[in-house]
């Protein structure tokens, strides 16, 4: 994707959250460790002593980088904690896990750490008793993109319910309004998957009522999208699109058509961004079938950073969930997204 462009396209959407806040003259950052799943213990201090101004302790909880999308989140959060700690304004760890229980002892370390504020992107559940704990202890926690129920907490997430809802106006314009929509559900996603499906569905009763679905539960893994897609296949003659929530999914659902030489199928949308995606949607091969990624950008994750941060300071926002818009990209428009600096 090309970061600057979207990152652009989506921050216009949003509030403007503070990022000019003046920062002392000491520099006391995290340098988290490159390897997933672990956190650095060798801070860096800058030679000059401080100015005065309060230097807060901020840490990142997310999932270790199994996906391209995730492995964005982690990539744009250090970039911005970096940012931030080399003005002054604060120390850093980023902390990723492989579960809820790797996550729940990093959310742990961090509140021994001292923490001030933490940016969660749990990709499990489970994580509301630990983190509703953290906000009662009086750490300030802004939950990315999964949404996690807890009482006080601030939220900064993609607004999934319209990547659905705008899917599903894909679809209907690209087949009309009968036909057989296959749904690659992901259930083990929680409040992601259930807001893209649900946008997507309401909105297809709106569109075309008489289209049929047929639901199958797969991951957000290529791997998956691959091995359920040839099995929904098998079951199904005929199908006209396959709603896909994840670019990753989708690549795989697009493996399995191509394998079995299916030319049915005429639309496949996705989510997330993935540059691979953006690269088939533009193959000379590929232009049989419409590609589609409704997405947002994981640089959004740096408006979590500086959300948190401007709590910490004292400018706490009027709303407590900022939505980043979607964006659609097809073959219409993938070329203006391609990035070869893109972590994913």
């Amino acid at each position: 994707m090309k970061f600057k462009k979207l990152a652009a396209m989506l921050l216009a959407g949003t509030m403007a959250l503070s990022l000019a806040a003046c920062g002392g003259d000491t520099t006391t950052s995290e340098n988290p460790a490159s390897d997933p799943g672990t956190t650095s213990e060798e801070p860096t201090t800058s030679e000059e002593p401080g100015g005065g101004d309060e230097v807060f302790k901020i840490g990142i909880l997310a999932p270790d980088a199994t996906h391209g999308w995730s492995s964005g989140v982690a990539y744009f959060a250090e970039q911005r904690c970096q940012e931030l700690a080399d003005e002054g304004l604060i120390e850093y760890r980023v902390s990723t896990s492989g579960d809820g229980a790797e996550m729940t002892t990093q959310l742990d370390e961090l509140k021994t750490w001292g923490a001030d504020a933490i940016v969660a992107f749990p990709q499990w559940t489970g994580m509301e008793v630990p983190i509703q704990q953290a906000i009662e202890e009086g750490i300030t926690v802004v939950n990315f993109d999964i949404e996690i129920d807890a009482e006080g907490i601030y939220r900064v997430a993609g607004d999934n319910y319209d990547m659905g809802y705008q899917s599903a106006q894909y679809i209907v314009d690209k087949i009309g309004t009968e036909g057989t929509v296959v749904i690659l559900d992901v259930p083990t996603s929680g409040s992601v998957a259930e807001l893209r499906k649900q946008g997507f569905l309401e909105h297809l009763a709106e569109l075309a009522p008489d289209m049929e679905t047929i639901e199958y539960a797969t991951e957000f893994t290529r791997e998956a999208g691959l091995a359920d897609m040839a099995d929904i296949l098998t079951a199904n003659s005929h199908i006209d699109a396959v709603f896909s929530m994840d670019d990753e999914t989708s690549i795989g659902a697009l493996q399995a058509i191509r394998d079995a030489g299916r030319t049915d199928i005429q639309v496949i949308t996705g989510g997330g961004g993935a540059q691979e995606w953006f690269n088939m949607m533009l193959d000379d091969a590929n232009q049989d079938i419409w590609l589609q990624s409704a997405t947002y950008s994981p640089i959004m994750v740096q408006d979590a950073v500086d959300m948190a941060l401007d709590i910490l300071q004292g400018n706490t926002p009027e709303e407590s969930v900022m939505i980043i818009p979607t964006t659609i990209i097809d073959r219409t428009n993938a070329g203006e997204y391609l990035d070869e600096s893109a972590p994913y």
